[in-house]
């Protein structure tokens, strides 16, 4: 019982982080019906930005207590993701916005290899120590052998309150009004005095936030960071977001933890079963065949695709 319970608090966070990242896709795919394949280095570059702030702030302000130093990162990394890709959106994917669907999904390739590499100029190709500057002592639940840490604990209920707050931003404001209505139709919105224009820059800009934050998160957890640790992420977001019917913000949700829950199970129950011949090492296979698995018996996912024809 506490290996299971143990694995479930490890595929909590694992998915929390996972439902951050397919949020972001979610959201360009309900709007624009495109999948953003840089979505996951947006991560990495906010990942690198928010260590760099860290190492400038341990510079300058030696004193400054150790989470503040890390909120203090993560609010200057998500407007520099944001930026990032509002000019993404600008140069990429605007001028192909009525193109065939083939091209935006080379372009974000492309775009996905120039930050790795530029990343890799900026930062090097070596892993970076991210400073572990939340509590990582180990707390027993509830006296069952299962161990889970501060920074998990930060990671979940800060993934859950982002998440909900997004919701509200989408189905109870202004903005949130003109995103739908540019989701069903962006000739319609246009003429209802919506600019479609503006709400595809900020649902891009809002997933990169969110994404600079799923960085953010992967780096305290895991304790580095380098040029290369968006890509499989991204990947397994992608995974999560059709598991729970892309263009389903809930969905996104839902499917980015049990991703991570399929994934932490698999990993350790698999892993011991086959004595490590399947083990942790070979937890991205669980992903990907869930990924297959999805695609032949359910293409829309578990809460199916909410996204109308376009008019």
């Amino acid at each position: 019982m506490d290996i299971f319970i143990q694995q479930v608090v490890n595929g909590l966070v694992l998915g929390c982080i996972y439902a951050l990242i397919a949020l972001g896709y979610t959201m360009v795919y309900g709007i624009l019906g495109i999948i953003n394949f840089a979505h996951g280095d947006v991560l990495m570059v906010g990942a690198l930005t928010a260590l760099s702030a860290i190492l400038g702030l341990q510079y300058l302000f030696p004193g400054m207590p150790q989470w503040l130093m890390l909120v203090v990162a993560t609010l200057i990394a998500m407007p520099v993701c944001a930026f990032l890709s509002y000019g993404i959106e600008r140069v990429a994917y605007r001028p192909l916005r009525n193109a065939p669907r083939l091209a935006p999904l080379i372009t974000a390739i492309g775009i996905s290899i120039v930050l790795q590499t530029l990343a890799m100029i900026i930062w090097s190709r070596n892993p970076l120590i991210f400073p572990t500057l939340l509590p990582s002592s180990p707390i027993d639940i509830f006296d069952t052998g299962a161990v889970i840490t501060g920074k998990e604990i930060v990671i979940i209920v800060l993934s859950f309150v982002v998440m909900v707050g997004l919701l509200l931003l989408v189905n109870r404001t202004k903005l949130g009004r003109a995103m739908r209505a540019t989701a069903e139709s962006p000739r319609i919105a246009s003429l209802m005095g919506v600019n479609p224009n503006f709400v595809i820059s900020a649902t891009f800009m809002i997933g990169a936030a969110l994404a600079a934050v799923a960085g953010v998160m992967m780096a305290t957890n895991y304790g580095n960071a380098h040029f290369y640790m968006g890509f499989i992420p991204g990947l397994k977001a992608f995974t999560a977001a059709v598991l729970g019917g892309i263009g389903n913000l809930a969905g996104a949700m839902i499917g980015g933890i049990l991703l991570g829950l399929i994934e932490a199970l698999g990993a350790g129950y698999i892993g011991d079963f086959t004595n490590d011949i399947f083990g942790s090492n070979y937890q991205d296979v669980f992903a990907f065949i869930v990924l297959i698995v999805v695609l032949v018996f359910r293409p829309s996912g578990i809460m199916g695709e909410r996204v109308a024809d376009r008019a």
